[in-house]
């Protein structure tokens, strides 16, 4: 099966997707796991990646496309993935189809995480990120403490924030993404295959696990 996730910045699409990894046996791969990877591999992908990354520019959309179409390959990737971060707009959404048709595969399902914008405010102003990136576990200071203040549950490693995460810079990072959304959403909902998900309670610490529910229970899943 071949999903992407789908949700504003702070929606938690990013830990679903790990929780739904784990009860699928899928490899979760997030766009910065791809770009991590080939970076550290020193391939010629990743070097040019790298090469925008490391001046803090957007990544162009086609060596983005060629590194998704290259981990496509991966022998782990035959039975399906679980895209987080990719597509973001309505050309590398397409050259995802593209891409899966030549594996004579197709997008199964995309779970549209809605959750209200200011509970998405009120996450991401409280959220701490282990600062080993091998960990990358993400901890939120209000609805899921770490047991230790500062310090991952997982690794032990410090917690760190990010520096803009603000509420003026969260408000207009929402607004972009709801203004670039609109075509890939629409691109979706044609095929059949977006699957909006709202979790009975964001605010719940296990709101990300209720969202995984309700993905497994869908139809679309269960045609798999």
């Amino acid at each position: 099966m071949y999903i992407v996730m789908f949700g504003a910045p702070g929606s938690g699409k990013g830990t679903a997707a790990k929780i739904l990894a784990k009860r699928t046996n899928l490899p979760h791969i997030s766009t910065g796991d791809m770009f991590r990877e080939q970076i550290k591999n020193q391939t010629e992908l990743g070097k040019l990646a790298d090469s925008y990354i490391s001046k803090g520019n957007l990544v162009p959309d086609e060596v983005t496309i060629n590194i998704v179409g290259d981990r496509l390959s991966w022998n782990d990737a035959k039975n399906g993935i679980i895209l987080d971060g990719f597509p973001r707009t309505l050309a590398q959404a397409q050259a995802l189809d593209k891409i899966l048709e030549g594996l004579g595969q197709k997008v199964d399902i995309v779970p549209e995480i809605k959750i209200p914008n200011e509970v998405i405010v009120e996450r991401i102003l409280n959220r701490a990120t282990c600062s080993n990136k091998e960990c990358g576990a993400i901890y939120n200071t209000k609805f899921k403490k770490p047991k230790v203040a500062g310090i991952c549950d997982i690794c032990g490693s410090t917690l760190m924030t990010r520096t803009d995460d603000n509420a003026e810079t969260i408000k207009s990072r929402l607004k972009v993404y709801e203004d670039n959304s609109k075509d890939l959403k629409e691109y979706y909902e044609k095929k059949g295959v977006l699957l909006p998900i709202c979790p009975e309670d964001p605010t719940a610490e296990n709101a990300s696990e209720q969202v995984v529910e309700k993905i497994l229970r869908c139809p679309l899943c269960k045609k798999r």
